[in-house]
């Protein structure tokens, strides 16, 4: 790759809790210097995260200041129900902030939500196995699909699932890192979920366990076709997807399934090197922030594989998913199997301050080589097939893994 790297975060990627979320980040850019971008050093006064913040004009002025130290003592003298410590009233204000640009992918994280949010991809942690991304429609997290051999499968979570509740708590108006901070516990200990299931409350009780996750998977079909499974866009995808190329090469791949269901997305890098990998020289995506400012990302390698793909997506195909996706499909260097996918076109940058805490916010949008921005829309498949989950769940046939077989089957030919 031609560009600079720079640590990114996954569409966030990893696994965190069991959990992956939906987002796709560029940057992790560390220690907020000691001024507020559009704020004057004058008359500073010094919050919680040691960020200099003026008092005297634009959002943080002396008004603001002073409105919450009166909201703070009419709580300290008046509040009925419980004692609520400074901290956790200074934590809400932060998030409130963010919460007021009334973005979803924009949010302040507490600094064990961060520490948890930075972890993500070492690809080993301590949860239960599934995927959950953000359901649009309810504003819940929802599960998208659960990791083979895990406590999540073991226990019978299902793409769809809404997380309703865990350990009583309702989950409205909580960013999936949050969600994922309650899911998160002791190994060997239980966590109690309350589910959603086709308008139906399920609840299961899910073992914590240690959780390695392989994030790519691959074999060989019949008539010589090859199979890759990317459950997410990880720090260790690449790697992971480079030996799974070569190994189906070895076995003389003629044609390759790529399956990127329920993939939530992830690392912005590392979707940009497996692209290389597939597509050979030329553009693989761009974005443009809100002066207009764009950015290319391109590739210039060689092939790793020169046989045709057909890419199976569904309405969980989101981000980095949808980055590859649409790359390949721009270039005519695959065809799309399945159904639309889920529109995420925007992208996100964590920050953190010096307390340990940091914010993710929306900085711009990204483009397909074709200049499509699909967020809110998604990528229309070139072969629409609806996934029958009874076929699936209760015969344990994937009628659209063999419509791709037969797409697939075609184009060798």
């Amino acid at each position: 790759m031609e560009k600079e790297r720079q640590r990114g975060l996954g569409f966030i990627s990893g696994l965190l809790a069991g959990v992956v979320l939906t987002s796709l980040v560029v940057v992790l850019a560390f220690g907020i210097g000691n001024n507020v971008a559009g704020h004057s050093a004058t008359n500073a006064e010094t919050d919680a995260a040691g960020v200099s913040v003026t008092v005297e004009q634009g959002v943080i002025n002396a008004d603001f200041i002073n409105k919450l130290n009166t909201i703070e003592t009419l709580i300290e003298e008046y509040y009925y129900l419980e004692e609520v410590g400074d901290e956790v009233l200074r934590e809400g204000a932060y998030e409130g902030v963010v919460a007021a640009l009334g973005d979803p992918y924009s949010v302040y994280y507490t600094p064990e939500e961060a520490e948890e949010v930075f972890a993500q991809s070492e690809g080993i942690y301590y949860g239960i196995g599934a995927y959950v991304q953000l359901d649009t429609v309810t504003g819940y997290g929802m599960i998208t699909g659960t990791i083979k051999g895990t406590p999540a499968e073991e226990a019978g979570l299902r793409a769809g699932d809404i997380i309703y509740k865990v350990e009583g708590e309702d989950m409205a108006g909580l960013d999936l890192t949050q969600v994922v901070t309650r899911i998160k516990g002791e190994e060997g200990t239980k966590v109690h979920i309350t589910l959603v299931r086709e308008g139906k409350e399920v609840e299961v009780a899910v073992e914590r366990r240690k959780i390695e996750s392989p994030t790519v998977e691959h074999s060989m079909l019949d008539d010589k076709m090859g199979y890759v499974q990317i459950t997410e866009f990880d720090d260790v995808t690449v790697n992971q997807f480079t030996e799974a190329l070569k190994d189906l090469k070895n076995q003389k791949a003629e044609g390759m399934i790529l399956d990127l269901r329920a993939n939530p997305g992830g690392n912005l890098y590392a979707v940009v090197d497996i692209a290389d990998m597939l597509l050979g020289e030329g553009l693989i995506l761009y974005t443009e922030d809100k002066a207009g400012r764009r950015e290319e990302y391109k590739s210039d390698a060689k092939m790793a594989i020169d046989i045709p793909i057909v890419i199976l997506v569904d309405g969980n195909s989101a981000s980095a998913s949808e980055v590859l996706s649409g790359a390949l499909k721009d270039h005519g260097e695959a065809t799309l199997v399945g159904t639309t996918t889920f529109g995420k076109g925007i992208v996100q940058t964590i920050r953190t301050l010096r307390d340990g805490s940091a914010i993710k916010l929306t900085i711009s949008a990204y483009y397909t080589p074709s200049g499509t921005n699909i967020h809110g829309t998604g990528i229309e498949p070139d072969v629409v097939v609806e996934f029958d989950s009874e076929a699936y769940y209760g015969e344990g046939f994937d009628n659209q893994l063999e419509k791709a077989k037969e797409v697939l089957s075609e184009m060798i030919k």
